[in-house]
């Protein structure tokens, strides 16, 4: 879920616009002296739709200050209290915000949640039966550790069949959707999602995409409106003031890094790097679960290395190496301590590691968790992170100012 950001991205972050308070949008604004605090958010929106080769029918609103507020303002907008969303649930790589009951999500929605199967992948027969039987009102595609394509078409066609609104969460692959590595959500969805940190490496922040060409359905007092205008609406005044702009203004550099031919590369290469990972962890004996990975991330399964996914965990971070427990699908264990670890690349790779240094990592990893000796693999990895240091200095773009 972590990258690195580049320099002028800090630079954004940490500019006068944190000094500044912009509540409404631009042009609408309710308070005075906001001509460049609108300038800059309207930037950040034309890149947005630059970035995935969006049209004018798609709306872009990138105050959201996260992805769960992006998601729960989806829900605002398209549903009453109580009606039904259906997700992935959390053992199978689903997100809280998908309808987990702890969430906000699952407390003032209805959620019925599909799983993935045994082997580890999506069964779109049983996710159109269950559609057909549950009549969700919005149908939630988009995970937070599923390691495969995701078939968006095969979603919408779901989600139009039973009259269900189409919403995509693609805050873990959209900067593989920017890189053209990972098939895009927005010819299919009615509303797409993201985080603006993860693969795409920049802020920690969020985005919702709306079609403008399409109508809020079933609610006799809205007929009028449209889906983009009550996103907007949820978002600004329904669960937020004033956005933070500096967020803001750092999402815009992102976006204009993302455009970059070098971020093409960068996202191929993070496809390359997690297959090379995925490879090298099954050769020194771990399960990879589905066998593998299409995308950025992969989950290994430790039962039978009969050590739980938080024991694997705290043993990797005192050896330097950072990841995150996570079940596996059909887990007998709890969330809080389950039964595997997630992996993923693009922070890696935004250091400049390629499939040598996967395989150099997997072996790392083999030795952390069968052999011990922690304080040799630490020197390791320091030695391994030495010669990939981070270096906000080096930055893609040479940028001084918020519009070049």
């Amino acid at each position: 879920s972590e990258n690195i950001v580049s320099r002028a991205v800090l630079e954004a972050l940490g500019s006068c616009f944190t000094n500044k308070y912009s509540e409404g949008y631009p042009g609408k604004r309710y308070y005075a002296g906001n001509a460049i605090a609108d300038q800059v958010e309207l930037l950040a929106q034309e890149r947005a739709r630059r970035v995935f080769h969006l049209g004018k029918e798609w709306s872009v609103n990138v105050q959201p200050l996260s992805g769960s507020p992006a998601n729960l303002a989806v829900y605002m907008a398209l549903l009453d209290p109580g009606e039904k969303i259906m997700g992935m649930s959390l053992p199978s790589g689903g997100h809280l915000t998908h309808g987990e009951k702890v969430s906000a999500s699952g407390r003032f929605f209805t959620s019925v949640q599909y799983n993935v199967t045994r082997e580890g992948l999506l069964d779109y027969a049983e996710l159109r039966k269950m559609a057909q039987k549950e009549k969700p009102r919005i149908i939630v595609a988009g995970f937070t550790a599923y390691p495969r394509i995701i078939d968006f078409k095969q979603f919408a066609d779901i989600a139009h069949d039973v009259g269900a609104y189409f919403m995509v969460d693609m805050a873990h692959i959209a900067g593989l959707v920017a890189a053209g590595v990972h098939p895009s959500p927005f010819p299919h969805a009615d509303v797409v999602t993201t985080t603006t940190h993860k693969s795409l490496r920049g802020p920690r922040g969020g985005i919702i995409f709306s079609r403008i060409d399409r109508m809020v359905r079933g609610r006799e007092k809205e007929k009028e409106m449209t889906i983009a205008r009550a996103v907007n609406r949820a978002v600004f005044p329904g669960l937020q003031g004033g956005p933070h702009d500096n967020q803001t203004a750092a999402i815009a550099v992102c976006l204009k890094e993302a455009m970059q031919a070098s971020f093409k590369k960068y996202g191929q290469q993070i496809v390359k790097n997690a297959k090379a990972l995925a490879s090298a962890l099954q050769k020194k004996g771990f399960k990879i679960v589905s066998g593998g990975t299409d995308n950025h991330l992969m989950l290994v399964d430790l039962t039978d290395k009969h050590i739980s996914g938080l024991q694997a965990q705290n043993m990797l971070e005192q050896a330097g190496i950072i990841t995150s427990r996570t079940t596996v699908p059909f887990d007998p264990r709890p969330p809080f301590d389950p039964s595997g670890i997630r992996l993923g690349t693009p922070a890696v790779t935004t250091r400049g590691m390629k499939e040598g240094e996967m395989r150099e990592i997997a072996r790392l990893i083999h030795r952390a968790l069968t052999r011990g000796g922690i304080k040799s693999i630490k020197k390791e990895v320091n030695d391994l992170c030495r010669r990939f240091p981070i270096s906000p200095l080096k930055t893609p773009l040479k940028m001084r100012s918020i519009g070049s």
